[in-house]
């Protein structure tokens, strides 16, 4: 009888620490998703308003933009991100000039991210005022994801996941109100994105504002020297050799064949945005425990928070599938209208699944990899599938059109999957 109640007590603990485990996981990833997926509907929406009251030309600028603030925003977090979260590993610098240098660092990077995107956009044939207001945004998004960061490193998650909600909260109220009035114009949308952003600012507080826009005398532009050539540097590279692999298409047809080119591509990355929201967001989330657990030799919880990692962004990206499937097959007059056809809809549908399918599989190892800081190897293996994408896109663009210039995309990503997935294979046998 003892034996049979100990081990019914066993089994009993067993099945609660499971569910413990479950629900930790559910509630962790539900939390860091649930910002990044308001975020992705607040643009779904809009985009969605975007296309039937905007000219083709417009929608496809809009487009463009929510392609080039994201990399922006990738490379602030590869600037900014892997310092901000081993900040530890830095000896000789104290907290306040370790955030001081941050913040300085991060109002340089913001008022070049507003000049690349002034520049891009103007490139592109958009209104000098409207150019300037959507540079305003770029920058203002820049210093909005520095905050998110700081929240997450301070173990504030709901400070991040509010300022994803404000931020989300204004853009789809203002942009489908103007639309309800018939007042939504390209300036209008452009000024609502900056309003946005700067709401999402607002909410990390008054002490973090100031310090972000005035740091004071603590940290300096010089000491973040040491920091580029030991980290950040290699992470910077990653970032844009990256870009290039997976969205060489958007830079190519845009500034080869016009926005309204890009204007049906663009539908894909609509349907499929929830799901690369995610994949960019999730890492800021995963990265610190990551680091912490090799940090402490723990390898085996570095390798579930990995396991759990892909599972959560696998589920995700069937989500959205499903989701894109359901809207293009039985409801396609939600995203299209005259001058979109729903099989060429279908075919570019198609082509982002299996890219974001790809990227499934790479971002949690590429994540653990980027923990671990192996940049420099990271930044070696994303170089010739950044090449691969770049000239196959090209070609594809010239021979046979902007919807083929994603099977370009496609053997990048594939590329890429290829040598990150073998980085790590060498780096779990070398580390046990």
């Amino acid at each position: 009888m003892t034996v049979l109640t100990s081990a019914g007590v066993a089994d009993t603990d067993q099945r609660a620490s499971a569910t413990d485990r479950l629900l930790n996981l559910v509630t962790r990833y539900g939390l860091s998703a649930f910002g990044p997926i308001a975020v992705s509907g607040a643009h779904f929406v809009a985009s969605i308003v975007f296309l039937h009251a905007f000219s083709r030309s417009d929608f496809g600028l809009f487009s463009f933009l929510l392609v080039i603030v994201p990399f922006c925003l990738s490379l602030n977090g590869a600037l900014l991100g892997p310092s901000i979260t081993s900040r530890d590993a830095k000896s000789g610098m104290t907290v306040a000039e370790d955030t001081g240098m941050h913040l300085k660092i991060s109002l340089v990077f913001a008022l070049a991210a507003s000049v690349a995107v002034f520049l891009l956009t103007l490139t592109i044939r958009a209104q000098p005022e409207l150019a300037a207001i959507l540079g305003c945004y770029g920058g203002m998004m820049t210093l909005r994801w520095v905050g998110r960061c700081y929240a997450y490193r301070h173990h504030r998650p709901l400070r991040a996941v509010s300022s994803d909600f404000a931020y989300s909260a204004v853009v789809v109220v203002a942009t489908v109100t103007l639309s309800m009035l018939h007042q939504l114009t390209a300036m209008y949308a452009a000024i609502i994105l900056f309003g946005a952003a700067a709401s999402g600012l607002i909410v990390f507080g008054r002490d973090y504002l100031a310090r972000q826009f005035w740091p004071g005398r603590d940290g300096s532009l010089r000491a973040y020297g040491l920091v580029w050539r030991d980290m950040t540097r290699w992470s910077l590279m990653g970032v844009a050799l990256t870009e290039i692999t997976a969205n060489a298409h958007a830079y190519l047809v845009t500034l080869i064949s016009g926005p309204g080119a890009f204007a049906l591509l663009a539908i894909g990355t609509l349907l499929m945005r929830p799901v690369s929201l995610v994949y960019a967001a999730l890492p800021d989330v995963e990265r610190p425990a990551i680091a912490r657990a090799i940090a402490a030799g723990d390898h085996a919880r570095a390798f579930r928070i990995v396991k759990e990692f892909r599972t959560a962004v696998g589920a995700m990206w069937v989500a959205t599938v499903l989701a894109a499937s359901t809207i293009l097959i039985w409801f396609p007059h939600l995203v299209l209208k005259n001058g979109y056809g729903q099989g060429q809809a279908l075919t570019v549908a198609a082509f982002f699944a299996a890219i974001m399918a790809v990227r499934a599989v790479r971002t949690p190892e590429s994540v653990f990899l980027q923990a671990a800081r192996e940049y420099r190897p990271l930044a070696r293996a994303s170089l010739w599938s950044s090449l691969v994408s770049l000239v196959a896109t090209l070609l594809l663009l010239l021979a046979a059109g902007p919807i083929a210039s994603l099977g370009g995309i496609l053997a990048g990503e594939a590329l890429m999957t290829v040598n990150i997935l073998a980085l790590s294979r060498r780096w779990r046998a070398s580390h046990g």
